[in-house]
């Protein structure tokens, strides 16, 4: 039976936190909760394992321009992350159902590589060392492949910004960049759901301490169990050519800007 073991994650990590500490994590984290899921999905993977989670968190998932996502062809799906768990999930359930499990690659935080039932779907992003070495070889050959990759260009959950709203930060060049090498077009996806306000808060103000450590993703999971019941929406736009847009004259974060503001309006 598959579980999560933060005591065991960390070890393996060869991270030096107290035992007291890592009990309140596993109590922020709804550790418990989490392994609720597990049991219930065991032994699911992949899209089932998806469908799984949303049936078990009563969720609901209306899907929206599925006429914009062909069956053939080989795209970058870049999404809004609005809530650091479940819109992966959520296109894991759908685009897994459409393309299936093995033709799908979502390009995740390596530590996400600990939900085992999304480890084949899942390519961690690490930057550092040997395992970013890797990391970059297995996402070049993602790109190289007939796979669909799936990603969220900001590379963080949404931020609460100055004008209230809760949207992502700048979209990095960088999948432009690779749909372009790799012959892609670019399909821009529209999740729309939130976590809680507190969250967007508790990020706010650590950036407003200066606090460099990213305290709101241990806060994450969480969300994901006070989700229960409901409403998601997702919403695949028309493709997008960027090696056309780019010989147009359009720089790539310029282009990244532009399909960014295409999911935002």
């Amino acid at each position: 039976m598959l579980k999560i073991d933060l005591k065991e994650i960390v070890k393996a990590r060869g991270m030096k936190i107290p035992g007291l500490v890592t009990s309140l994590i596993e109590q922020i984290i709804h550790q418990e909760e989490l392994n609720e899921i597990l049991r219930v999905s065991y032994p699911k993977e992949g899209a089932d394992f998806s469908d799984s989670v949303y049936s078990y968190l009563n969720l609901t998932l209306d899907v929206k321009g599925w006429e914009n996502v062909p069956k053939e062809g080989r795209f970058v799906f870049a999404s809004n992350h609005p809530l650091g768990g479940l819109d992966g999930i959520g296109l894991v359930k759908v685009l897994g159902r459409k393309y299936g499990d093995g033709n799908i690659r979502v390009l995740v935080n390596d530590m996400l590589m600990n939900v085992e039932p999304l480890r084949k779907v899942f390519l961690p992003v690490n930057k550092f060392g040997t395992q970013g070495r890797e990391a970059t070889k297995a996402i070049n050959e993602a790109y190289a492949s007939d796979k669909q990759i799936v990603m969220f260009p900001a590379g963080l959950v949404s931020r609460l910004h100055p004008d209230g709203e809760i949207r992502d930060l700048d979209w990095q060049k960088s999948f432009v960049a690779k749909a372009i090498e790799s012959g892609r077009k670019i399909i821009p996806v529209r999740f729309e759901g939130l976590n809680r306000r507190r969250f967007y808060r508790l990020a706010k103000w650590r950036r407003k301490l200066g606090i460099k450590f990213n305290i709101e993703q241990i806060f994450l999971p969480s969300e994901v169990c006070a989700s229960r019941g409901k409403s998601f929406s997702i919403t695949f736009l028309p493709p997008v050519d960027p090696a056309a847009m780019k010989a147009q004259g359009k720089s790539l974060p310029d282009i990244a800007r532009q399909i960014k503001r295409m999911v935002y309006l």
